[in-house]
């Protein structure tokens, strides 16, 4: 079903496959990749019947851009995205293919032009989108595989008390992560979970910094 025209302030994520280009040194990989990216993503989004508010996306490339639309509060805009996303990053992960995802708040516009035989044009516009594609391409700090993260600047104040509260299950998964993002876990299961799953993340980086040692030195296993 296409995408009708949207213009407003909302929810927008810019989804990319971490390592995506090393991919390509491996077609196969790379292209099972992208089609399990497209499907999984159809599917998801396909399935939301009467789901309020609905939430829209397009895909590029390794890319993905998944915007909230209009809803009874910006609160169930926030909660309908990261549904969305945690069911996307799963189903990823179950191919053993991680993605980032970046998501800002603020204008967005899209606008489905006419389409001509080979030509297709579809518009996206809007500071949200830029902020949410310049986070994943340029933040600081880098966002790393796996990671889903929030831009603070121009939330609504009724959104920052609505994460900050817990006020459903999937803000309390939900914490501020140094003075520009708040991180969503979407891989646990519960808010208890996540200072064990950091640890582990922060150690598997230690791991790997550790066998880049091993390497330069000449050591073996």
């Amino acid at each position: 079903m296409p995408i009708t025209n949207f213009e407003g302030n909302t929810f927008v994520a810019f989804l990319d496959i971490s390592g995506f280009k090393e991919m390509v040194k491996h077609q196969e990989k790379a292209w099972l990749a992208l089609d399990r990216f497209y499907q999984l993503g159809y599917n998801i989004l396909r399935r939301q019947n009467d789901e309020f508010p609905r939430v829209d996306g397009l895909f590029i490339s390794d890319c993905g851009i998944l915007f909230a639309r209009e809803g009874n509060s910006v609160q169930n805009q926030l909660s309908s995205l990261l549904s969305k996303i945690e069911k996307i990053n799963k189903g990823m992960l179950e191919e053993d293919v991680m993605l980032t995802t970046s998501i800002a708040f603020g204008p967005f516009k899209y606008q489905e032009r006419i389409e001509f035989s080979g030509i297709e044009k579809n518009p996206v516009f809007g500071s949200a989108y830029i902020a949410a594609y310049l986070d994943s391409a340029n933040g600081k700090p880098a966002i790393q595989p796996g990671q889903c993260r929030i831009l603070m600047e121009n939330l609504p104040n009724e959104v920052i008390g609505f994460i900050e509260n817990g006020q459903q299950e999937i803000t309390r998964r939900i914490q501020r992560v140094g003075t520009k993002h708040y991180f969503f876990y979407w891989n646990v299961r519960s808010p208890h979970d996540i200072e064990g799953f950091i640890q582990r993340y922060h150690d598997s980086y230690n791991l790997k910094y550790s066998g880049m040692l091993k390497a330069l030195k000449g050591e073996n296993d």
